[in-house]
């Protein structure tokens, strides 16, 4: 289910601190601009309401979830609101096993290849490499002489138009976006504008 998504343009929108009534106009301007993957952390305010929204109103082309999921719990909180994703900052096997139980798609968050490794034997559909600018895309390059081919890696945190080249010719699949995409209380206008400079550096890259 993950690749269909990250297959027109691998890029996941982190609308950390999004409220609900942000949430129809910002993720109207982030499908405006081509993103079929956003994730609405669970330490925004009512995330779960803003999912529900986003899911209720662009669910059909666009892979709606929450980030920082970390409970078992939470899982179940997502799938009711009508999440489809589960993303997390951690690799808990828990909560990696619940997510594909409930048959989302999950992305846990690795620094390490024994926690890659631990992710993928619990069925995770992806890494998050995270974070990013802690690794480094070096550190991706020596984990993809390892790593299962097909095993998207999207780095997470730090990441901008201008320092995508070097994570991609390490083996990026793509990349989770966060305070260079969104930041609470920027209008949708700018949101959007943010979002298509994202797109188009992608684009030029490939």
């Amino acid at each position: 289910m993950l690749n269909d998504y990250l297959s027109p343009l691998p890029l996941v929108a982190i609308l950390r601190g999004l409220t609900p009534d942000e949430a129809l106009p910002v993720g109207q301007a982030l499908v405006d601009a081509g993103f079929r993957i956003i994730e609405v952390p669970l330490n925004s305010p009512d995330a779960c309401e803003s999912i529900r929204r986003l899911a209720r109103a662009f669910g059909a082309t666009v892979l709606i979830g929450a980030g920082t999921v970390l409970s078992v719990e939470a899982v179940a909180e997502v799938a009711a609101a009508g999440g489809r994703l589960i993303v997390m900052p951690h690799a808990d096997p828990a909560v990696i096993r619940a997510a594909r139980a409930a048959g989302l798609a999950c992305a846990p968050g690795v620094a390490t290849p024994t926690e890659a490794f631990a992710a993928l034997a619990a069925g995770a559909d992806a890494l998050k490499l995270f974070p990013a600018e802690q690794l480094g895309p070096a550190v991706l390059k020596a984990w993809r002489a390892v790593l299962p081919a097909g095993v998207p890696c999207l780095p997470v945190g730090g990441i901008t138009p201008d320092n995508m080249a070097p994570w991609l010719a390490a083996g990026a699949n793509g990349f989770g976006l966060g305070s260079a995409l969104y930041r609470p209380g920027q209008s949708p206008a700018e949101v959007g504008a943010q979002a298509r400079a994202f797109a188009d550096a992608w684009r030029g890259l490939r």
